[in-house]
């Protein structure tokens, strides 16, 4: 199934999704039929040019979710929060599949709407992620900064074109799941409590924008948006053995100066430094699943001397493997 809109703010997503697969919106919330899967799309109201969806659901079929960018610039930001945890791929403008690997899935997406993005969802798939749009009016009124820094900045101009990434911290999944799972309120204040929660999520997601490093911000195209992303896939297809930045940039067909600027100025970090990062995160899983020792972890990521791989452990998250999983 596929399913493509054109991103403006005034395009109603989920009367359009519904009226494809042949399903009424009924307070603000559309079931997913049991001939195509299981799960709902639910609709958030948080005022005029601010507006959330939310996905929560499993399909039979394969999905394929494709956004292109409206002809004239729209005054929209799209922030995407993806806290699935199973495989999918990332396509930007449909220059070919990009798989992510399952320990970075959790992860938030800022970009303009000037940025085609297509998402693909595999059958019998947990598909579970939010879109917030909102104006850069009211983006500017929620943060209220007198001086923010270049990065959001860019953000909060009208018409700029870009494209951040940011890692999902503990307290904004915490904040999604009680956002998402506030459906099942029958208080008459839930439309006040949605409001709060996308709030606090921006509040916490602006908070680690803020502390980004600054250098100059490059226009992100479509291509590159392609480029960079495939760069990032690469990084987490074989987490065992470390990036090599010549490769990379012969991959992705751009210089090694380019291609690590971009990178970092999307993800906010160096390519080395993501990829450590991304490692020890898939080490957490690892050690939460139980099924391997913490050497066999090690290993597995390519690590020969484990004591490196016990202090970088205890560098990202505060506690030494075996305490780590004692605690889990």
């Amino acid at each position: 199934m596929v399913f493509e809109f054109i991103a403006e703010p005034s395009f109603d997503f989920l009367t359009s999704f519904g009226r494809q697969i042949g399903v009424p919106v009924h307070n603000n919330s559309l079931k997913i039929p049991a001939s195509l899967g299981e799960g709902s799309i639910r609709r958030i109201e948080l005022g005029d040019d601010f507006k959330g969806i939310v996905h929560r659901y499993r399909l039979h079929q394969d999905f394929v979710l494709r956004r292109k960018a409206p002809a004239v610039p729209q005054d929209l930001i799209t922030i995407i929060l993806n806290s699935n945890e199973t495989p999918g791929k990332w396509m930007s403008t449909g220059q070919g599949d990009i798989s992510f690997s399952k320990n970075n899935d959790s992860a938030v997406q800022i970009a303009s709407t000037d940025i085609d993005t297509e998402t693909f969802f595999p059958a019998h798939t947990d598909i579970y992620f939010m879109v917030i749009g909102v104006s850069s009016i009211v983006l500017n009124s929620l943060l209220h900064m007198d001086r923010p820094n270049a990065l959001v900045d860019v953000i909060r101009k009208p018409l700029s074109s870009f494209l951040f990434y940011e890692s999902m911290t503990p307290d904004m999944q915490r904040v999604f799941v009680e956002l998402t799972g506030s459906n099942n309120r029958k208080d008459f204040l839930v439309r006040l409590y949605c409001q709060n929660k996308v709030r606090e999520i921006i509040h916490l997601l602006f908070s680690k924008l803020v502390h980004r490093e600054c250098a100059q911000h490059n226009k992100v195209h479509n291509t590159d948006a392609d480029r960079i992303l495939k760069v990032r896939a690469a990084i987490l297809t074989d987490l065992s053995q470390p990036p090599h930045l010549e490769n990379l940039a012969t991959l992705v067909g751009m210089s090694e100066t380019k291609m690590k600027g971009l990178f970092k100025q999307v993800f906010g970090d160096s390519i080395y430094n993501y990829y450590q990062a991304a490692r020890m995160t898939e080490a957490a899983r690892l050690l939460r699943q139980g099924g391997l020792s913490v050497s066999e972890t090690g290993y597995q990521l390519g690590f020969s001397n484990l004591s490196h791989f016990s202090r970088l452990f205890e560098r990202h998250h505060g506690l030494k493997p075996k305490k780590y999983t004692l605690a889990g």
